[in-house]
């Protein structure tokens, strides 16, 4: 994959233009002062099914319904018998107004058909899906992984229905939560990726556009559906999910086992360390605010660190991307699904760690902040620009780069492992985020503790890594989005 030139032109909304790293990119800034352009975006549109109610589909055809008001009705299609439909009643969406159905039906029904089932459903009814569809329908979709699985059985979407994506930069809850703190503080929200991937109708982009400022998105980003599912694959196997599960769970043993620590301080140098200050430092100054932030002698530590763990993170990333590239992940995903009746997902809570984290988390007082270690900085900041390294090698945009790699996993998931653990910020993900984190965190951990941690411990490492890191093109993209990044801190209830 070669670095792509994306362009849009939109005659709805304001085009603007930011130098990421040295190239231009085109981004549309949102606003509820926007909401009243809504209309002509979706002009031509009389319905538009939202399709499921897992992690996104609640937070999305709320926002949709009210950001819409009665311009455009939104309706909510489930399976007969789904288990969530009392949930979307709840929300408000119910048969007796038309604005609840069975799933073909809204299809058919709708204009525009927002698709926001599981991976695993998209395998086994992409068909029925598409048959229902009407010439002219506008199809959305808020991740690529139906581009992905499509490409590898060989067959295309349906060359009479525009497809679009919008995806948001963080999972449901936040996505509605940040809503609707919106409505009072300026700029809350997530913050969106777009791409058209067919345009028939001509509508495409406008339509994109304005389903993502609908969900109150403070900035959309333009990338390629290819080049979304790609990156969001295999970073939520890297660092987003699954490289921070590894990571934390290798620290926590080595502080205990090989310093010594206690149960609670091992945990306080590992977790609340990279859900604290690391995580804050990262979202506000970028990764070298983290190592501004140390003093002379745990600029050493860091460097060691940070040398020791990029090779792991760039080894493990690139094997993840080519399992990704290659439909082997997308595949396995599949596969996974269909056992899950038989082998339901464990709990990834269960080790003493987590015992420890609930007596820590219980035990915080506002007057003991956990400081800054210089290991653990160094360790989660080597994988995470390592990731941002590959998928530098393979062309992805800057904005996504940076949001795929480091600000997602500060901004939107750390928030959740720091308010009540692993299990609560990968669960509250799409059962494809959470099959891949369970796949890939032990072998993120592996390493770690076989490789990194045993230079470190015998004065071997090479800081190769490091002499780039001072100068990385990162911090000045990082400069440039952290300026892009929403006015208020995701909370998590």
């Amino acid at each position: 994959m070669t670095q792509e030139t994306l362009d849009f032109e939109t005659t709805v909304f304001d085009k603007e233009y930011v130098s990421l790293g040295g190239r231009r990119e085109a981004i549309v800034r949102g606003g509820r002062h926007l909401f009243d352009r809504l209309p002509v975006a979706f002009e031509g549109v009389r319905q538009i099914g939202v399709i499921g109610w897992g992690s996104q589909g609640p937070a999305q055809a709320q926002n949709l319904r009210d950001s819409l008001g009665d311009a455009v009705k939104v309706v909510v299609g489930l399976r007969e018998g789904s288990s969530s439909l009392q949930s979307a009643r709840e929300a408000g969406f119910t048969e007796e107004d038309n604005t609840l159905g069975e799933m073909s039906e809204v299809i058919a029904a709708s204009d525009m058909v927002l698709l926001l089932i599981s991976d695993a459903a998209f395998a086994e009814h992409y068909r029925e899906i598409f048959a229902a569809l009407r010439p002219g329908t506008t199809l959305g979709l808020s991740h690529g992984f139906l581009l992905g699985h499509l490409q590898d059985m060989g067959e295309t979407f349906p060359q009479d229905v525009d497809v679009v994506a919008v995806c948001p930069k963080g999972m449901g809850p936040s996505v509605r939560a940040l809503y609707v703190q919106g409505a009072t503080v300026n700029g809350a929200g997530i913050n969106a990726s777009f791409a058209v991937e067919q345009d028939v109708t001509g509508r495409a982009v406008d339509r994109a556009l304005g389903w993502s400022v609908a969900l109150g998105a403070p900035f959309t980003f333009q990338t390629t559906l290819r080049s979304e599912y790609l990156s969001d694959l295999s970073g939520e196997r890297a660092m987003l999910l699954a490289g921070v599960h590894g990571i934390v769970e290798s620290l926590y043993r080595r502080y205990r086992d090989h310093d010594g620590l206690s149960d609670h301080d091992a945990f306080r140098r590992s977790v609340e360390c990279v859900t604290g200050p690391v995580s804050r430092i990262i979202s506000k100054d970028g990764l070298i605010g983290v190592y501004r932030s140390l003093g002379e002698e745990e600029k050493g530590v860091f460097a060691d660190a940070y040398s020791a763990a990029y090779p792991i993170g760039l080894e493990l990333t690139a094997e993840i991307y080519d399992e990704v590239s290659s439909g082997n992940e997308i595949r396995s995903v599949i596969l996974a699904g269909k056992r899950l009746d038989r082998f339901p997902m464990g709990k990834i809570d269960q080790a003493d760690m987590w015992r420890v984290g609930q007596e820590v988390r219980a035990q915080r007082d506002a007057e003991s902040e956990v400081p800054l270690d210089p290991f653990t900085a160094g360790i989660f900041c080597g994988i995470m620009m390592a990731q941002a390294d590959l998928l530098l090698e393979q062309g992805h945009p800057y904005s996504e780069i940076a949001n795929e790699s480091v600000i997602e996993a500060v901004d939107s998931l750390n928030p959740y492992m720091h308010a009540r653990g692993v299990a609560y910020m990968v669960d509250n993900c799409s059962t494809t985020a959470r099959l891949g984190a369970r796949k890939w965190a032990p072998r993120f951990d592996y390493l770690l503790t076989q490789t990194a941690y045993p230079a470190v411990n015998d004065k071997t490492v090479d800081r190769t890594p490091f002499a780039a890191f001072e100068s990385h093109v990162l911090h000045q993209v990082l400069e440039v989005c952290s300026q892009m990044r929403p006015s208020v801190d995701i909370f998590v209830e």
